[in-house]
């Protein structure tokens, strides 16, 4: 088990699949973030109103508040527009995706194109471009793999 550099940020994670959403987040626990999820979009707007996470892992399609409402309410709102989203689906229409870019999420992940440690390193990578990140190690840089994951040499 390896703790990552963004050990202690705040991830939400909002999925309704139970299996999948506890995979995650085990992961993420276990490299140090602080998780909290929620099984629909309407607990995971509650979760918002209390406590404003370092970036947001949503599902598209869940019952009560699909993830797209979910992603216009965030971005429509001034206190958490700045709140990354990384889309973790299973939709991978291309009309979907576009509308997931262009809905202002930073990164649409199709669930079964990845393995836990890939979306970890997304995450990661999200974290970093955003600003949301950790501090490099001294002599640390970064560096990219030819799949646009970022990785860190020392």
């Amino acid at each position: 088990m390896e703790t990552s550099r963004f050990a202690g940020k705040k991830i939400l994670l909002v999925e309704d699949d139970f299996f999948v959403r506890d995979i995650y987040q085990r992961k993420l626990r276990e490299c140090g973030f602080e998780v909290r999820s929620a099984e629909n979009g309407v607990e995971g707007m509650e979760c918002l109103k209390e406590s404003v996470p370092d970036l947001v892992m949503l599902d598209i399609f869940m019952p009560y508040m699909d993830g797209r409402d979910v992603l216009r309410e965030i971005k429509a709102n001034e206190a958490w527009k700045h709140i990354p989203v990384i889309l973790l689906t299973n939709f991978s229409a291309s009309e979907g995706v576009r509308d997931g870019f262009s809905l202002g999420a930073e990164e649409y992940l199709i669930k079964s194109h990845f393995t836990p440690s890939e979306v970890l390193r997304k995450v990661e990578s999200v974290l970093e471009k955003t600003g949301k990140g950790g501090i490099l190690k001294e002599g640390s840089s970064l560096g990219e793999t030819d799949s646009g994951l970022v990785t860190i040499n020392t």
